[in-house]
């Protein structure tokens, strides 16, 4: 019996870094090896699966964004439309993982398992975590309990789903969690039909002890046409923040109330969402909230269906 076919995609991060040379390896430059050194530091890996390999991107993944997740996704898209592929893998740096993972759970069709893993250490470090959490990655993909789980995560020898993800620590092998088994996840993929050219700029206000209303002001004279706000507590409101955002819903802004907390943000609970226009994030944390909101908008919802979907996310 034939080996399952998985294709790579690499994409740059700590997993491809090597120390910077010009502080005496104090710090480190992300996405400088090529995927094929990576598989190369892995020999094992064709006795797990039949393996083939695209470098989409080469960046510290601090500097993903919108343009790259639309590169990743095509890439994406084809090599699941490829008969020949049983499963896909990606590799990405860990700053920005939990957001990419979960634009792609969002956008990408159920069935065929998705695997993103990076490390937390650079590639020529001496204890390198790359190539084992390479290695598990490609194990997962090429099961078949992978399957139809929406896009799934590999690090330190844990697997998550994408919907519950967050990095949670700064430091450590161990430093995602989810809080969820994976193998209790289910796929999305509402945005599977999707094809933007582009995506809605949609950025994400932090509420603080004297928070500035400017920040909003300034935000929709510069384009956003949406905004997530990172609020205390239960997703509570300044009052001050309450004519800019008045401003902005009336100029078609759509506005999100999400936590920087954990827990959910409640429609109509400490708020007058209903009156005011305003969604809520649900459980989603407010990077997370932003991404559904940036898809949403591309998808050319309107207010009811904004209202009525989005905390389902």
């Amino acid at each position: 019996m034939a080996l399952p076919k998985i294709r790579i995609l690499a994409t740059g991060g700590t997993i491809a870094g090597e120390a910077d040379p010009g502080n005496d390896g104090g710090r480190y430059r992300a996405g400088v090896r090529p995927v094929t050194a990576l598989l190369a530091a892995v020999p094992e890996l064709d006795g797990i699966a039949r393996l083939d390999a695209e470098q989409i991107l080469a960046l510290d993944s601090k500097d993903m964004g919108p343009d790259g997740w639309l590169c990743l996704l095509s890439a994406a898209r084809r090599a699941l439309a490829d008969a020949q592929v049983d499963g896909l893998v990606i590799l990405h740096g860990t700053d920005t993982l939990e957001e990419s993972a979960y634009f792609l759970h969002l956008a990408l069709p159920a069935g065929k398992p998705v695997v993103l893993t990076g490390a937390m250490r650079p590639a020529d470090h001496p204890e390198a975590d790359g190539p084992a959490n390479l290695r598990a990655a490609v194990s997962l993909a090429a099961s078949a309990g992978a399957a139809d789980k929406g896009v799934l995560v590999v690090m330190n020898a844990q697997a998550h789903g994408a919907r519950d993800l967050i990095k949670a620590r700064t430091t450590g092998l161990d430093a995602f969690e989810a809080g969820q088994p994976w193998a209790t996840s289910r796929p999305d993929g509402r945005f599977a039909t999707l094809t933007p050219s582009i995506l809605p700029r949609v950025d994400i206000l932090p509420g603080y002890a004297g928070a500035p209303a400017m920040l909003i002001d300034a935000c929709v004279a510069d384009g956003a046409r949406g905004l997530v706000l990172a609020l205390t507590g239960h997703g509570s409101v300044p009052k001050a923040w309450e004519p800019a955002l008045l401003r902005a819903r009336t100029q078609g802004v759509a506005i999100l109330r999400a936590s920087r907390c954990s827990g959910p943000v409640i429609r109509n609970a400490n708020a007058d969402d209903d009156g005011a226009g305003w969604l809520t994030a649900g459980d989603l944390p407010p990077p997370k909230a932003r991404v559904a909101l940036m898809l949403a908008l591309a998808a050319g919802w309107d207010a009811d269906t904004l209202q009525t979907r989005l905390p389902g996310f």
